[in-house]
């Protein structure tokens, strides 16, 4: 029996420290509504004593415990410049301070001096007429922890959808209240001198990574048009040597013609009159002798042994041929030693490349003189 009560008892506490848990959390904000609304902020111009920090949102809790130790009367605030999302902790800018005055009085010198003294700085912020505003419930320091759970986000999903450029995050502690507000209007007069400084070196720093990079793409783009240029300049030197070596087999045809040609002109001039024996070409030209064929195309052969026979007995019947005179033989020789003139004279046309017309002039005078003799 007294084992059941014991327990009975404990069962009792623990279920009115839950209750006591669950309405403390709902005491500090838990399941309140948040209504993020655009309206008139819920400051006017104001000037404020700060200290700027930067590093990790978390650790701003001293900071307003040092503010609201100097001026406990006094509205604390906190200006939050970055988005913890998009920029690493370390980099996080933000100021905490108190709100010397608003509107068109005039903060005393006296409290002036007195954040001065430490080490807090004095600026102002100007009044704007809309801005992005919610508020929650400051009753307990658990209702901060509430609100950074779930006022941020309902800020920034209400920005996203409306697609508004609201920047920074203003917390005015007043009250039992956090107001919360993002100015859609001279944004630019929220920031903080050291904030401007930071925000202008992380800007110049990118601007210089940025450069660099166009230098590299520009240095990559001259190297890729200095390689075209080379291979431009070596399919223009390879047209050059292409073009070189046709003309070269153009210069090598019209050579080949020209000596064809005084091969004709040789043939005719050497030809034997049709009453010794020539017989005419089927297209009605004079043939060449068998002399000039033989020298242009090969070299004479020398006659050994029984081919010296069989020529002398050649030479012998030719002679008889044409009448047994010695006046036969001496036209054969000199129709010989005419060919071999024109073969010179083929050979030294093609080295020298004189001009064909010429010489096949002069070879034709050599051998009409020659004949004449």
């Amino acid at each position: 029996m007294p084992e059941l009560l014991l327990l009975c008892i404990i069962l009792l506490l623990l279920l009115i420290l839950l209750v006591t848990l669950m309405g403390f959390a709902l005491y500090s904000g838990l399941g309140a509504k948040i209504t993020v609304g655009t309206g008139s902020p819920p400051i006017r111009n104001i000037t404020l004593a700060y200290k700027f920090k930067q590093g990790p949102y978390k650790n701003c809790g001293a900071l307003f415990t040092e503010s609201c130790s100097i001026g406990p009367k006094l509205r604390s605030i906190g200006v939050f410049y970055d988005d913890p999302k998009q920029v690493a902790p370390e980099k996080c800018r933000y100021i905490v301070g108190s709100i010397l005055c608003e509107g068109e009085e005039k903060p005393s010198d006296e409290l002036i001096q007195l954040y001065q003294k430490f080490g807090y700085k004095i600026f102002s912020f100007p009044e704007i007429s809309v801005a992005v505003t919610t508020t929650f419930p400051f009753t307990t320091f658990l209702s901060i922890f509430l609100a950074v759970r779930w006022v941020y986000g309902a800020l920034a999903a209400y920005i996203e959808e409306r697609k508004l450029c609201a920047h920074p995050f203003l917390e005015i502690y007043y009250g039992e209240q956090i107001h919360y507000m993002c100015p859609l209007s001279q944004q630019s007069e929220f920031y903080v001198p050291e904030a401007k400084e930071i925000e202008n070196k992380t800007n110049g720093e990118q601007d210089m990574d940025a450069g660099h990079e166009i230098s590299g793409d520009g240095e990559d783009n001259v190297t890729t048009v200095s390689k075209d240029l080379s291979a431009a300049s070596a399919n223009a030197t390879n047209y050059c040597y292409g073009k070189e070596e046709v003309q070269q087999s153009a210069y090598s045809e019209q050579n080949n013609q020209t000596m064809l040609k005084i091969f004709k002109d040789t043939g005719s001039l050497s030809e034997t009159p049709t009453e010794n024996g020539a017989q005419p070409s089927d297209s009605g030209e004079p043939s060449i002798t068998p002399a000039v064929v033989q020298s242009t195309t090969s070299a004479p052969s020398v006659p050994v042994n029984g081919d010296q026979e069989e020529e002398n007995h050649r030479c012998e019947h030719s002679c008889s041929e044409s009448g047994g005179s010695n006046s036969s033989f001496e036209e054969l020789e000199l129709e010989v030693n005419d060919d071999k003139k024109s073969e010179a004279a083929v050979s030294e046309h093609s080295i020298q490349e004189v001009d064909p017309s010429k010489e096949m002039m002069d070879d034709k005078e050599a051998l009409q003189k020659e004949k004449e003799e």
